[in-house]
């Protein structure tokens, strides 16, 4: 037994040593091989022996047209990026082009005596976009909260100057605001872009004064389209208007309300106004469209207010509703997938002397189907004027039918 494990252990120390001078071996080819193909390759190439060429890593192929027209090719070394610095370069020049045309507003409310006024008062401070020069008047669009009951507005310019500015009108509905300045303050007006095309996941670029930082830019994306927000005009702590507003994750903070939201182009497609303030909320903004935003302001500019067509009804969208009311309270046949619920009717308005009543789901106005509050408001802001009569199709009790009603002036 001791014999047999001697040369046991003898056998196994000769394989090992074996084993060991193979890999070594093999390892020394291997080397040999890869400083054989490394050296030969080129000598083979320049010489034309291989069927392709080579080149080095780190450059591309240029040809270069030489006489008659002979194309030679040579090596170009070429940069590589790892980062694109296309988007980035799209964004700086997006906000260049606009930068100097979003201000500061400066809402002063001054209270009791004395030259500054009393402790009662005090400064509140938002964003605002010129985008209008007229004569000697430059024209600056703002939220209406930001400018509310103030005794005295001032705009702060991208230079650092302050000037003062006069109210020409204001929008509750829409929280929008005009003012004017002295025009020879004013070289750059932003362009405002078309918000009604635009789609969730596109870039998006917020410019204002949040915490009174002048100028500062957040970059994120169009989170949703056509957000209905409940909105609290009285101050009773009861929503009475859904404001239609685009959300977005770029970062709106106090101070940012009335300053622009940018697409790529650098065009305005908004004007921030609100922010979900809970601390359970993060990267939720929102801002009034541009196509709400240009009616408003041209309105305000003519009348000093907003004069709009009104029927006279309080409406909820019907996807507001659980579903199983639709067939089982409301009677709606199957087919029917959205319309606007009349929550309400206002005596000696449009709809009650065409005939519309509490329970009534509108269907279609004016050519146009109706699945939700906002193709209401569109059909009704957008197409239709005061004075204009319109058809509007709804369900009663299950029962299709067809009313006209001609539009007063909405009075708020």
């Amino acid at each position: 037994m001791g014999y047999y494990d001697g040369h046991y252990q003898t056998s196994r120390q000769e394989q090992r040593k074996s084993s060991k001078r193979s890999v070594l071996y093999s390892f020394v080819s291997a080397m040999m091989g890869a400083l054989l193909v490394v050296f030969t390759i080129p000598i083979l190439a320049n010489q034309g022996v291989l069927p392709y060429e080579v080149v080095p890593k780190g450059s591309q192929e240029a040809e270069t047209i030489i006489g008659d027209g002979e194309v030679e090719s040579e090596a170009v070394t070429a940069t590589t990026n790892t980062v694109n610095l296309n988007m980035t370069s799209e964004i700086i020049e997006a906000v260049d082009r606009v930068s100097e045309a979003v201000v500061g507003v400066v809402n002063e409310r001054r209270t009791g005596s004395g030259l500054f006024g009393s402790s009662g008062g005090g400064e509140g401070v938002g964003s605002g976009v010129i985008y209008k020069i007229e004569g000697d008047r430059a024209f600056v669009v703002t939220n209406q909260h930001v400018i509310d009951q103030a005794n005295q507005i001032d705009v702060t310019l991208s230079n650092g100057s302050r000037v003062p500015a006069e109210l020409i009108g204001e929008d509750v509905l829409t929280d929008l605001a005009v003012l004017t300045i002295d025009s020879e303050h004013v070289s750059v007006v932003a362009e405002f872009g078309d918000s009604e095309s635009l789609r969730p996941g596109e870039p998006a670029i917020a410019i204002g004064n949040p915490l009174s930082f002048e100028g500062s830019v957040t970059l994120g994306i169009i989170s949703a389209v056509e957000r209905s927000i409940p909105v609290d005009l009285t101050r009773n702590g009861q929503p009475d208007w859904n404001a239609e507003v685009l959300q977005t994750d770029a970062a709106i903070n106090p101070g940012n309300s009335g300053g622009a939201l940018l697409n790529i182009k650098g065009e305005v497609i908004g004007i921030n106004s609100m922010k979900i303030a809970e601390h359970s909320v993060e990267g939720i903004g929102f801002a009034i469209p541009a196509a709400i935003t240009m009616p408003v302001i041209e309105d305000i500019e003519q009348y000093g207010e907003v004069r709009r067509p009104q029927m006279g009804v309080m409406i909820r969208s019907l996807n507001e509703i659980p579903s199983y009311h639709w067939q089982d309270t409301l009677g709606l046949p199957e087919e029917v997938t959205g319309g606007v619920y009349l929550e309400g009717v206002e005596p000696e308005s449009p709809a009650h002397k065409a005939g519309l009543q509490e329970g009534d789901i509108i269907v279609e106005m004016d050519g146009r189907d109706i699945k939700d509050t906002h193709d209401l408001r569109r059909v009704l802001y957008n197409h239709m004027s005061i004075g204009d009569t319109v058809e509007v199709v709804f369900y009663r009790n299950g029962e299709k039918d067809v009313v006209e009603l001609t539009l007063d002036m909405q009075i708020f």
